[in-house]
């Protein structure tokens, strides 16, 4: 049977559709091309859309689709992709070349800010022109974008640029609130130009998102916005260095520039803020959770968004408003636990039951035993934590939870407490959930609890041939290599052996037994693995900590430094390593000579450290360059922090610099010259006692003739 003539495959259809379009202008294509692309997004954007009108949905206002403002032509991307690489480089001559690059820059930007703010490839160049913006620029960049907030902290990329304005625009508040002549200056010569506060400017932002903050709250952009919000309005700091925050997302990429000028440390202080801004908290917590009832708000301690923002509205409103503000009826805290007294059969009860094991709502019963009025948390700890401590310990999620309540118990608590735990210390070491064992440590440090059962069950937990092995406890392991020569080698993973140094410093952190652990080990490591730890990046954090301890004997600092001779010059070469050595310098104290040693030494290595960044540092904190030139001066200036009286000169040479050195090498020319200066002090000094002794007996043999004559 004959079949119908038909051409396979997508080439012809590919050839076809070349053809119809081949008489096509260049530009008509491109623009082509452009819609093609804009169809597409808002094709795929309309899928996830939320309705196109505001809708109340449980009780929470959602506001309707996101407005679209346009994409930028292909020559505006180009020249903003370029200016993002040249501000990312920051390669300028001088301040006032990359402050004129701003300038245009901004000026090509004019009326532009949405498009860029919405854009995948451009987004970056707003959040890096932020950073490098003065206050005008913030301002001006603030206004351009006021009436749009509540759509652009719901987008994908624009979220990151509102988070990075309201970041750093706040220190402006604070700066306005001290100097108001600030805010009431205009900041150009145009007449047209409206004079406006920050403060004005943020609470016009906050006035938009206002009816929507419960859907705020749990959108997947919005939330972070909304944190970062609530925090410039507290006055909080924006960033907490080594501590799990609920600002911002870890996997958010951090934009910068590099070699920026700009300093950090305003982001990790408080701030001082206006009335308005604590007026306007008190609102957004009180809208935030309005007309949402108990089991909503228990549903969003187990939301992966709203969590992290219910966290932060708890500790606020404690925080901010006093303790007992848990005592009123429209708080989070009453909503979350409503039942009074809270006791086994209430549903108060098994909502903290069931968030103690769950990886999302153990976060938030961390935050409420962290910030409970004490009444409250004894009420919870007593019955449903008192008698369960050492249970909590042993599983991965609940530890978490118990540590948060070990830093708020008594001392007789704490005793109880730690009763229960020892037990679990050799399950606990083999797991390596050593955080706990940390924390308790810690408390009774500051409670004064004795440590002597911890110690007990820890030298049995990381025992080994030679007793206790801070090895162990390190996660290092010492193996023979093919030449026969041992090696440390690491066996596990990075948290755990994080977890392993900072149990090491905590113990070190105790007088007594507990500590004496750490240091006898390490005095017995031995030259070639004490080398291994000192250049180990997280295991040599612990040995700083003993060699600067105030609980080390001079002893163990003696001995432990001892085993670095011949190696300090390695060691200053290596990133790790270079930190040991600067605690050398204070591990020290008592021991001049053996300070004197150590100098000695990277004197030896002078040229390869010049030659190493690390080593330069190292070079400068032991004070070199005036150890080299007037080798007196640096001893008199070092013999103050040595802890005696001087330095004692080598034992081989007797008071003089040796004729040839430890190393072996020959003394350089102006060693020499050093040594007969020296030698020449010493004998006039010699000379000088010897005319003294001389004058004074002639003087006393002249008064004994005097005396004879005159009976």
């Amino acid at each position: 049977m004959p079949k119908d003539n038909k051409k396979r495959g997508r080439r012809e259809e590919l050839k076809k559709r070349k053809w119809e379009h081949e008489d096509l202008e260049e530009g008509s294509k491109r623009h082509k091309k452009v819609d093609d692309v804009v169809i597409v997004e808002h094709a795929l954007a309309a899928e996830d859309a939320p309705p196109p009108y505001d809708e109340i949905v449980d009780g929470v206002t959602r506001p309707g689709a996101l407005p679209y403002f346009g994409m930028l032509d292909e020559d505006e991307q180009e020249y903003f992709k370029r200016a993002d690489e040249l501000l990312e480089l920051n390669q300028f001559g001088d301040a006032e070349e990359r402050s004129l690059f701003l300038e245009n820059v901004y000026r090509e930007a004019d009326g532009k800010e949405l498009k860029i703010a919405n854009s995948q490839s451009c987004s970056r160049l707003m959040e890096r022109l932020i950073l490098l913006s003065n206050p005008t620029q913030l301002k001006s960049l603030f206004q351009k974008f006021s009436g749009n907030f509540l759509s652009l902290v719901q987008h994908r990329f624009a979220s990151h640029c509102c988070e990075a304005l309201f970041i750093h625009a706040a220190p402006i508040v604070t700066q306005e609130l001290s100097k108001p002549e600030l805010a009431n200056t205009p900041p150009s010569s145009d007449p047209d130009v409206v004079v406006v506060s920050m403060e004005n400017l943020f609470i016009y932002a906050l006035a938009e998102l206002e009816g929507y903050l419960g859907f705020l709250m749990t959108d997947r952009f919005a939330s972070h916005v909304l944190r970062v919000l609530l925090v410039v309005l507290a006055g909080k700091p924006l960033e907490k260095p080594n501590h799990k925050s609920v600002v911002q997302s870890k996997r958010k990429e951090k934009i910068g520039v590099s070699g920026s000028e700009k300093n950090k440390e305003w982001l990790l202080e408080d701030r001082a803020v206006p009335k308005s801004f604590l007026d306007a908290l008190e609102k957004v917590i009180n809208d935030s959770v309005s007309g949402l009832d108990t089991s909503y708000l228990r549903a969003l301690a187990m939301h992966p968004t709203g969590n992290p923002t219910l966290q932060m509205l708890l500790q606020l409103e404690l925080g901010q408003f006093g303790k007992s503000r848990a005592k009123d009826e429209t708080s989070i805290i009453h909503r979350l636990l409503p039942d009074d007294p809270i006791s086994e059969g209430t549903e108060s009860a098994s909502f903290i039951n069931g968030l103690v094991y769950d990886p999302l709502g153990s976060r938030l019963l961390e935050t409420i035993i962290e910030n409970a009025p004490g009444k409250l948390f004894k009420t919870i700890h007593k019955e449903f934590f008192k008698e369960r401590m050492g249970s909590l310990a042993r599983n991965e999620i609940a530890g978490y939870v118990a540590a948060k309540i070990l830093e708020r118990l008594n001392k007789e608590d704490l005793e109880e407490a730690m009763r229960q735990m020892v037990d679990q210390i050799p399950g606990l070491v083999e797991r390596n959930r050593t955080a706990i064992l940390k924390t308790l440590i810690e408390r009774c440090a500051v409670r004064g609890v004795d440590t002597t059962p911890i110690k007990a069950q820890l030298e049995t937990a990381y025992g080994g041939i030679n007793g206790f092995e801070v090895t162990r406890m390190l996660k290092l392991v010492e193996t023979p290599s093919e030449d026969g020569k041992s090696e440390a080698k690491h066996i596990q993973s990075h948290p755990e052996r994080v977890h392993g140094s900072l149990l090491a410093q905590a113990m070190m952190s105790v007088p007594g037994p507990l500590g004496n652990l750490i240091f006898d080990s390490f005095a017995r490591l031995g030259t070639h693995l004490s080398v291994q730890v000192a250049r180990d990046t997280t295991a040599s954090r612990a040995l700083q900590a003993a060699l600067i301890s105030p609980h080390a004997s001079v002893i163990f600092r003696r001995k432990m430094i001892q085993q670095f001779y011949g190696h300090v010059g390695e060691l200053a070469l290596d990133p790790a390593g270079s930190r040991v050595v600067d605690s050398i310098w204070q591990g020290t104290h008592g021991l001049a000579f053996i300070r004197e040693r150590v100098a000695e030494e990277l004197a030896e290595n002078e040229a390869s450290l010049r030659e190493s960044y690390v080593g330069r540092a190292v070079w400068r904190n032991w004070q070199m360059d005036l150890y080299r030139r007037r080798r007196a001066d640096w001893v008199k200036q070092s013999k103050w922090t040595a802890g005696n009286d001087g330095f004692q000169s080598f034992p081989e040479s007797n008071g003089d610099i040796p004729a040839k050195l430890k190393s072996g090498r020959q003394p350089t020319a102006i060693e020499l010259a050093r040594q007969r200066h020296a030698a020449a002090k010493v004998a006039q000094a010699k000379k000088n006692t010897k005319q003294e002794k001389h004058t004074s007996s002639s003087n006393d043999k002249g008064k004994g003739n005097a005396s004879v004559i005159a009976q």
